[in-house]
């Protein structure tokens, strides 16, 4: 077993190009991470849209800890944690639903939906004079971009919009795809569960490496046309922006194909409301722009996949545990679109999807593969001869490259060996 804390130690664990194998699997190190990453940096926790009305609440999570994220009655978010601070009971068993306040069924304590302490049995009881803090707990740091709702279990540290750096740009990319330029999260979550550890399953969100061997099957079948823009002579790109975030750009592949809605498989006679309202909201140039380019496929860290149709969320249950809670993407105002993208969704990472099995199954391996003793090192150099910046300093490489992971493992341990 190996102890995580100094420094010297995780500069023997993650190199330029290695990772140990049991910075995946030691019980010790995910519970480091707990500490260092999930109760520090910003934590993607759920969006605007699931809560929609005045007393609305939905159940999320911050790392394996539940969270209540709830609307009060002035339209504001609060995300609270689902402990009675008498006894310690979960206050919420409900996973969503519509309530001004929460009772929890051990003693009868009573809290209002933005965490305030209501009342409580047999008040006599008591001698209190300030119930301030004795209401859930509270997220300290509660911060929303573009409808996406982060949290931050630090009451200090850098703004939201300084920690997504670069990645801003591609949620704007993302929501432009709205003739409205709104997304919505309606459809409900599936959830995933894989025996492995969180970090394969970060890492393989922007490796453009896997996807011509693990889902070959599935692109020959489907004729999608996916698999050339992850081949050699693609002219897509891996890219990382720092802080964890990293993101695989198909706009250049895209581009060069020129075909508005190709990044779907579609063409604009089959979907002509959307393209209708498109052109009204943006204008005809630029709307089809837009459609060429797409959506991103972008992993936001530590928890965040945007993956053109769909988006995941990842969250660690134990060191060799994960669960990928996974949704279709809806763009308000498009309702033809957004019926299509919920049908590929399902075709694609539902409980019969084929991407998603295909990944499970190396995520696995993975985890058990790393257990062995020899070699001992896992091995990110792909790409690194031919490393380079882009227009904007952020750091890149050819489309199947490992920069986004080596960036990653960077920031990674920048945040393990901070006191």
């Amino acid at each position: 077993m190996v102890s995580a804390g100094s420094a010297p130690q995780w500069a023997h664990l993650i190199r330029p190009e290695h990772v140990h194998g049991s910075v995946y699997t030691d019980p010790g190190i995910f519970e480091a991470e707990l500490e260092k990453i999930w109760q520090r940096v910003w934590v993607y926790v759920g969006h605007t849209s699931e809560v929609p009305n005045p007393n609305d609440f939905i159940m999320k999570f911050i790392g394996p800890e539940p969270i209540l994220m709830t609307r009060d009655r002035d339209g504001r978010i609060h995300l609270l944690h689902n402990r009675c601070p008498h006894r310690g009971n979960r206050v919420c068993a409900t996973e969503k639903g519509n309530a001004r306040s929460f009772t929890c069924n051990y003693h009868g304590w009573t809290f209002l939906n933005n965490g305030q302490l209501r009342g409580y049995p047999f008040p006599s009881g008591y001698q209190i004079d300030n119930r301030e803090h004795l209401g859930l707990g509270r997220v300290p740091r509660v911060a929303i971009y573009k409808g996406f709702v982060f949290g931050s279990l630090c009451a200090e540290g850098p703004s939201l919009e300084e920690f997504l750096g670069g990645a801003k740009d591609a949620i704007d990319a993302l929501v432009r795809n709205s003739p409205e330029e709104e997304i919505e999260i309606t459809t409900g979550y599936l959830k995933h569960k894989v025996k492995a550890n969180w970090k394969f399953v970060l890492e393989n969100e922007t490796d453009g490496y896997h996807p011509s061997f693990v889902h070959a099957s599935i692109f020959e079948v489907a004729q999608s046309g996916i698999g050339a823009l992850y081949s050699s002579d693609s002219t897509a790109v891996a890219r990382y922006f720092g802080n964890g975030h990293s993101e695989v750009d198909l706009r250049p592949e895209f581009r060069r194909i020129g075909k508005p809605l190709g990044w779907f498989g579609t063409s604009p006679e089959r979907l002509p409301d959307y393209v209708s309202r498109m052109e009204a909201a943006y204008g005809a140039g630029r709307a089809r722009e837009i459609m060429i380019d797409g959506t991103p496929h972008i992993m936001i860290f530590p928890n965040l996949f945007i993956a053109e149709i769909q988006m995941f969320v990842l969250q660690p249950i134990a060191v060799d545990e994960t669960i990928q809670h996974v949704t279709a993407l809806q763009f308000k105002g498009a309702p033809d679109l957004n019926r299509r993208m919920r049908q590929q969704t399902m075709g694609s990472v539902g409980p019969a999807g084929f991407l998603l099995a295909d990944d499970a199954a190396m995520y696995e391996r993975s985890h058990r593969g790393v257990k062995d003793k020899s070699p001992e090192w896992v091995f990110l150099g792909r790409g690194k001869h031919r490393e380079r910046h882009d227009e904007n300093g952020f750091l890149i490489g050819d489309a199947t490259d490992e920069v986004p992971s080596r960036g990653m493992w960077g920031y990674y341990r920048s945040l393990m060996e901070a006191n």
